[in-house]
């Protein structure tokens, strides 16, 4: 096992030498053994199409806009007839989970998110504030027994025929949390981090590779390209995106930054899509950027749709208020697999 000092000591050489010091450790690990991502099946409707919500960085009792932005995912998933809702991660604040008897899960989701169309399948990842907690709680079984909307894996695969869904756990890939002195992370599972990411990332590449599915959507708690306060994710740009572009993933979600963004890469068809203002938003924390990517940013609160037919993805940002804020589409032949 790496000692959080040893990492810490390579953590204060230079950023780009650390980088790619990290990005040869970590892929040229022989990895043996390594096992195939869980997978979880979920239909389509019957015309073959798939509709879902995608929100982020949520968890707060309520307070901070997020009961509010319930109330109109509840409205606009109506309008949707959506499937299931995805969960980009800080699920809960501030400090995760205590355990699985911990009232903020009741508090934080079962309680907020009460409307009828809500009550389908949850699917999420674990965020950074997620890790801070007893990570082992939010992916216990006991919890779906409180609330059996509830799955959340570290990393896992959703396939619906028509779009197969990557959750990856990015949190342990990035160097920062290694070296936090001011809060205590839940390392369990993911020791030694170097054999865990290395273990990751080939099982990712297998699963992409073997994937045969119309849309390939990778969804993680941090932004690989943002333009909000943490601003781009450099050992997911390293480690992580290469990966996506080989494998011509179609969308990349995330959230982390508490925003709502869209942007386009301009040298592969993958869309950047930030759904992280489920309650705290911060105005006004915006980076430059370059102006034919982005095509989209929101310092509010708000969330996301997503809808999926053989041959389009509509993409849909919503505020707090439930007010249409940008749209998107994207097609593909009808019988194209990439």
């Amino acid at each position: 096992m790496v000692s959080n000092s040893a990492m810490a000591c390579l953590y204060e050489k230079n950023v780009a030498s650390r980088l790619h010091l990290v990005s040869v450790f970590c892929i040229s690990l022989v990895v043996s053994g390594f096992a195939e991502l869980q997978r979880f099946q979920h239909a389509t409707k019957d015309d073959g199409s798939l509709s879902f919500l995608v929100v982020g960085d949520w968890g707060r009792r309520g307070f901070y806009n997020q009961s509010a932005v319930a109330l109109q995912m509840g409205r606009i998933g109506e309008q949707l007839d959506i499937d299931f809702v995805v969960s980009t991660g800080d699920n809960f604040y501030g400090d995760g989970l205590r355990d699985v008897n911990d009232p903020a899960f009741l508090e934080s989701f079962k309680d907020v998110y009460t409307a009828t169309s809500l009550q389908k399948q949850w699917y999420s990842v674990l965020g950074n504030h997620d890790y801070r907690g007893d990570t082992e709680a939010q992916l216990s079984p006991a919890l779906r027994k409180i609330d059996s909307r509830w799955l959340c894996q570290r990393s896992f695969i959703l396939n619906t025929g028509i779009a197969e869904f990557f959750f990856v756990d990015t949190t342990p890939i990035v160097n920062k949390y290694l070296i936090d002195k001011d809060h205590n992370y839940d390392w369990r599972a993911v020791s030694p981090r170097g054999t865990y990411v290395a273990n990751l990332l080939q099982d990712l590449k297998v699963a992409l590779n073997k994937s045969t599915a119309k849309w390939k959507i990778v969804v993680g708690h941090h932004a690989i390209r943002s333009v909000g306060h943490h601003g781009d994710t450099p050992e997911l740009i390293s480690l992580l995106l290469p990966i996506l572009k080989a494998h011509n993933v179609d969308m990349y979600m995330n959230g982390h930054d508490h925003c709502l963004e869209h942007i386009s890469s301009l040298d592969s068809p993958i869309q950047y899509l930030t759904s992280g203002a489920g309650s705290k938003a911060w105005r006004g924390d915006v980076k430059s950027y370059n102006n034919r990517a982005m095509k989209f940013f929101y310092d509010g609160q708000g969330f996301m749709s997503v809808k999926l037919t053989g041959s389009d993805a509509k993409i849909a940002f919503y505020d707090v208020l439930g007010r249409l804020l940008h749209t998107w589409k994207m097609s593909k032949p009808l019988h194209s697999t990439m």
